[in-house]
């Protein structure tokens, strides 16, 4: 009986640490902000699906000569709204030019600037030129084929200047 009530008693509590968590998990920064992004893209994406509709495509129709969003051809009883498709494509493809020109370039240009930069770490492990297995870099025999291994050719760290 014991055991039943402290499994009990365990579940319940591990029931709540499981609440806080999501809890924690919600109102953390990046779900708030990335909510934020979804709203604010979807409205958005209504400016841009109007201007397309309002001012692009009649703009287009006005030169080309025939109304540009009600094209839909007729082909064997069935429709093709080609003019539809077409709007969805501008208005594709004005987000995309957007998003990457007001949001990727100057995020990845932000990044490049605050991120350190790094040096490659050195290498810790060779292979042996006999049987191709890894032997650490110091190693002056192979574990594997005991074969006995020229020294390690160690990378430069500066090139040595003549005066």
């Amino acid at each position: 009986m014991n055991r039943m009530r402290e499994f009990g008693e365990r579940g319940w509590h591990g029931g709540l640490s499981t609440l806080s968590g999501f809890q924690k998990f919600l109102l953390r920064g990046n779900v708030v902000d990335l909510a934020v992004g979804i709203v604010i893209g979807a409205a958005f994406n209504g400016v841009i699906q109007e201007f397309v509709k309002d001012l692009i495509t009649p703009l287009i129709g006005m030169f080309g000569g025939f109304n540009f969003p009600g094209w839909a051809p007729n082909i064997n009883h069935s429709t093709f709204a080609v003019g539809a498709f077409l709007n969805a494509v501008i208005s594709f493809l004005i987000i995309a030019a957007v998003v990457y020109f007001f949001v990727v370039l100057p995020f990845n240009s932000l990044h490049d600037r605050f991120e350190p930069h790094t040096e490659p770490a050195k290498p810790t492990t060779r292979d042996c030129p006999f049987c191709l297995s890894t032997v650490p870099l110091k190693a002056t025999r192979c574990a594997y084929c005991t074969a006995q291994l020229p020294p390690a050719e160690e990378p430069m760290s500066q090139p040595v200047s003549r005066a």
